[in-house]
């Protein structure tokens, strides 16, 4: 007779059932130890934008001035890690954020908040980002900067390959980049130093009470 681990093993994912832990400590809870809200911010643009940047420097007041518990997903480390098996197909990308936003959700369950910088370039996936983690606490941050400047900056040379056909599907080049129709905060960061860049993000977080 076979055991029933063997059994459930044969079954087709949509005939199993699942049904979500609900775990004793609450959200409010775990928020409520940390001394602030939890929230994601979402940031999104060009490569060369200076998302990395600018939210490795709002990451870094939060935690060092305001005291408040944050952690980073970043593109390139994700893509390191836990989406190293994607490649840059807008398909793959689709997922990239997909699976992003799902452990950006888990973090803020946490009582974190979370900072994201991914090129994300599709409406449709950032939006779905937004769902997944909930309206309210889902601040876009449109880092805009003209592509020339981001193309002068090129810190990876990735601008200089794209264009000698070394990486396809190069968003900007070969692959679209659809700019936010109605992002919580844009971001000019040709034009505004990083540190007024921070400051205007931190201003927003505590007109909107996450602390």
């Amino acid at each position: 007779m076979q055991s029933i681990d063997n059994q459930m093993s044969k079954l087709q994912p949509t005939d199993r059932k699942i049904s979500p832990y609900s775990y004793s400590v609450s959200h409010p809870e775990r928020c409520a130890i940390k001394g602030h809200q939890s929230a994601c911010l979402w940031f999104t643009g060009l490569s060369g934008s200076g998302k990395s940047t600018i939210a490795n420097a709002v990451d870094q007041r939060l935690n060092r001035e305001f005291k408040v518990h944050t952690y980073i997903l970043d593109g390139d480390n994700i893509r390191n890690g836990l989406n190293s098996d994607l490649g840059f197909s807008l398909d793959d990308r689709k997922e990239n954020i997909r699976r992003v936003g799902e452990v950006a959700k888990l973090f803020m369950d946490s009582g974190l908040i979370v900072l994201t910088a991914f090129i994300s370039p599709l409406r449709a996936d950032r939006e779905q980002a937004r769902k997944i983690i909930q309206p309210g606490i889902f601040f876009e941050i449109y880092v805009d900067c003209p592509m020339n400047v981001c193309e002068q900056r090129d810190p990876k040379g990735l601008y200089q390959k794209a264009r000698q056909g070394l990486i396809p599907d190069f968003t900007g080049i070969d692959s679209p980049y659809e700019t936010p129709g109605k992002p919580e905060i844009v971001i000019y960061s040709n034009e505004t130093p990083v540190e007024g860049c921070v400051t205007q993000i931190i201003e927003y977080l505590k007109l909107s009470g996450i602390f």
